[in-house]
């Protein structure tokens, strides 16, 4: 009879449990149909390796101590639309996969698990070999004669989680974009004024080092927000003819170009231009430059941060990202700009989460703790990424 009562109270227990489960379900389906903000984030998260196959090991094992702090930074800050530079691409998107399943959907020092029902990673210029000698030593080898620096095809890509739809058919990517086709471009020449590339060089040379992607998504509310993402090429590792440097200015030339519709642009799909003129974006990525300190060319960008199309309280304003942890670790001699924007620990704002003006931003920030903040050990002295994860909310 005891054991009848006991087995009694457990269904009725099991019962009550379902209830409230389904309740719970039930309950957050309305909320993101009424959400009334939504936090943008990109995030350089250092997750390539030198070898192709790396990664997916790593990731398989659930207990790389550097992607757990990187996943503990995602759960702390909880971004609703973010970009991943420095992720090793994929065309299965299993490492997105094992990313989630392995370390979001667990979580990481004490933080709260995060999953993400929409993703996708993006096809790279970088270790995709050209069919020229763009260094001119006589031979055609990764990693300098890639389309874009990288020692396997995919090596320092980038993706995207999203906890909204992602339309993947408007998809719009630029990473065939001839360097030579934009107006006026600044590729390099010789100190005696020839061009720095051979003419079979300029006739393939591609404007991005990795891709530029307009990829839309389907927002609470009925509102569409493009997500346009880049990771233009570091200014530095060349020499007096500053090719890197000339061509991160043109890469971000490019995003500025996008999102004023320029009708030299021709996408991988065959369409002519970029985004529409009331198109509502959100350009995101590691962008290299930094608009006062530096080695990016002049005004690099601030061709992009100026551009009356960008809100300018988060561009120049009073909602530029910062943080507590960069103001008070960061400071680099001869840096005249405010440590508290940077976003990576070499004394750079490089990072960018810029809306377009159509859409209104209510908060900022660069997830830099201070040592009183959480998760300052796991950030500091690189344990996650040499960058910082920067977001920005905006009201839809």
């Amino acid at each position: 009879m005891r054991i009848l009562l006991l087995l009694t109270c457990l269904l009725i227990f099991l019962f009550l449990l379902s209830c409230n489960s389904k309740e719970s379900e039930t309950k957050e389906a309305p909320i993101a149909k009424i959400a009334k903000e939504a936090k943008f984030a990109t995030y350089n998260v250092a997750m390539y390796r030198d070898r192709p196959g790396q990664l997916k090991r790593d990731l398989s094992s659930g207990r790389d101590t550097q992607i757990q702090n990187v996943a503990a930074v995602i759960q702390r800050v909880r971004p609703d639309v973010l970009v991943l530079c420095e992720f090793d691409y994929d065309p299965t998107q299993k490492l997105l996969g094992l990313f989630e399943e392995n370390y979001l959907a667990k979580g990481q020092h004490g933080e709260q698990a995060i999953r993400y029902p929409f993703r996708m990673a993006f096809p790279s210029n970088t270790g995709v070999l050209s069919p020229a000698d763009f260094d001119g030593d006589g031979a055609i080898k990764l990693p300098n004669d890639a389309y874009g620096f990288g020692r396997y095809e995919g090596q320092y890509a980038f993706a995207i989680f999203s906890k909204y739809p992602i339309d993947d058919k408007n998809l719009l990517s630029y990473q065939n974009q001839l360097w030579a086709d934009i107006p006026e471009a600044k590729m390099p020449v010789k100190e005696n004024g020839e061009p720095y590339y051979d003419k079979k060089s300029r006739e393939v040379f591609r404007v991005s080092s990795k891709n530029h992607v307009v990829i839309p998504i389907s927002m609470p509310q009925g509102k569409k927000i493009h997500a346009l993402i880049a990771h233009p090429t570091p200014p530095v590792f060349d020499g007096p003819e500053d090719k890197n440097g000339l061509r991160n200015y043109d890469e971000i030339r490019l995003l500025k170009d996008i999102i004023n519709d320029a009708p030299y642009l021709k996408t991988d799909q065959g369409k002519r231009g970029g985004l529409h003129k009331d198109a509502a974006f959100v350009v995101l990525g590691d962008l290299n430059a930094d608009p006062i300190d530096g080695d990016s060319a002049p005004r690099a960008i601030s061709q992009l941060l100026d551009d009356p199309k960008i809100n300018q309280l988060v561009a120049n304003g009073n909602l530029i990202p910062k943080s507590k942890g960069g103001k008070i670790y960061n400071r680099r001699k001869g840096d005249e700009a405010d440590p508290a924007f940077d976003t990576a620990f070499f004394g750079s704002r490089i990072d960018y989460v810029l809306p377009s003006k159509n859409l209104t931003a209510k908060d900022s920030g660069v997830f830099w703790p201070a040592q009183d903040e959480d998760l300052y050990d796991i950030v500091k002295n690189k344990k996650a990424s040499d960058h910082l994860l920067v977001w920005v909310t905006v009201e839809l």
